[in-house]
């Protein structure tokens, strides 16, 4: 019985080496392999961006005073010609009155002055009314003298030559101040009336500055002010935003953004509409980065290819632009190459390392130009 027990126990022992020994050396696991295939290869590259109006506008009254009426808030959505916020308007009015009644004067006095019996010169030249100026009558012709004794007779003297008439009334001098003669009546009293023109239309834009009203269709997003408060000319009162023409404005590492160009096609992602992908277009580019204090980053603006309802100013959003793709071409998987210097890398197929031609390196593919058929497997990462 003693000799069964110990047969037990050698057997037992023998069991656990065996077990402890075939831990110690397991068979090397098989690596996974992927066929070469067809298809697209895209670079991306990505980044966080936020939602800004294309346009904002500040708007406020041009002249000072007190706000009067206020018929927006922040958020509210107007149309263009839209009153939006007005201020008391008393002065500016009674200025355009005066205004218009100082240039009805100045009408009146042009009026009178082209009526007026006077030369240009605003005086009847002393020549047209002096009897020493008149034409005077041609001289008759003198009687032949009586031959003398030893001359021959003397011929008869000719008619002397008529005057040369004087103006006649009404024809004005050239000019009035070649001649000294005083100003133009007429002339000054144009211009009277010119400055009184301007004058009116200074004041009515001045009384039009007492109303704001919405340049364009948007939305409002703030009020600096309110009823009874007092408002200088020129200070911004109100900002109002077009939301119907929404951009994306990100920015992306040096690393990434000498890849990025206008016109390259880009996703956008929502937070508030998971799921959903909207198309975009890069339309510009910052020529100039800027340092956040880690790296050197550069602007990009993007446009909604079709933009959704409803955006939310300043709202983030993720984006992916395509800034590499090419269509129908062998590909393997980019964690599948390695080494790659210029266009060509190294995979590893059948146990050995294969020097294969490389051609747009993707996020997830890479293109294989050479050294590889569709169908060869190499392996899938290594």
């Amino acid at each position: 019985m003693w000799a069964a027990g110990i047969v037990v126990v050698l057997l037992l022992g023998a069991g656990a080496a065996r077990l402890v020994t075939a831990g110690g050396n397991p068979k090397p696991a098989v690596a996974a392999t992927v066929a070469v295939d067809r298809g697209a290869v895209t670079l991306e590259v990505a980044t966080t961006g936020t939602l800004e109006p294309a346009q904002t506008r500040s708007l406020s009254f041009a002249v000072a005073g007190t706000v009067e009426s206020v018929k927006v808030r922040a958020g509210t959505l107007v149309t263009p010609g839209q009153t939006l916020a007005t201020i008391d308007d008393t002065d500016a009015a009674a200025a355009v009155d005066s205004a218009r009644d100082t240039l009805t004067e100045a009408q009146d006095a042009l009026t009178e002055a082209r009526e007026a019996p006077t030369s240009s010169c605003g005086v009847v030249p002393a020549a047209w009314t002096s009897p020493s100026t008149q034409p005077s009558p041609s001289r008759s012709s003198a009687p032949a003298e009586t031959p003398a004794p030893a001359r021959t007779t003397a011929p008869a003297r000719t008619s002397a030559p008529a005057r040369t008439s004087a103006p006649a009334r009404g024809a004005a001098p050239t000019t009035c101040a070649a001649k000294g003669g005083r100003a133009d009546p007429v002339l000054s009293a144009q211009q009277r009336v010119n400055q009184a023109e301007v004058a009116l239309a200074n004041a009515e834009d001045r009384l039009d500055g007492t109303t704001i009203t919405a340049p364009i269709a948007g939305r409002i997003l703030s009020v600096s002010g309110k009823v009874g408060s007092q408002i200088g000319a020129g200070t911004a009162f109100l900002t109002l935003a077009d939301v119907y023409d929404m951009q994306i404005s990100a920015d992306f590492p040096e690393a990434d953004a000498d890849r990025l160009a206008v016109k390259q096609k880009a996703a956008v992602t929502l937070a508030d509409r998971a799921g959903k992908i909207f198309g975009a277009t890069v339309v510009q580019v910052d020529p100039a980065g800027t340092n956040d204090g880690t790296m050197v980053r550069y602007g990009v603006l993007l446009s909604f290819d079709d933009a959704p309802d409803d955006l939310l100013v300043g709202q983030s959003a993720g984006v992916r632009v395509t800034t590499g793709s090419a269509a129908d071409v062998l590909r393997v998987p980019s964690t599948a190459v390695h080494d790659v210097t210029g266009g060509s890398g190294t995979v590893l197929r059948d146990g050995a390392r294969l020097e294969v031609g490389v051609g747009l390196r993707g996020d997830l593919y890479t293109e294989i130009t050479s050294g590889l058929a569709e169908g060869a497997a190499v392996v899938r990462s290594w």
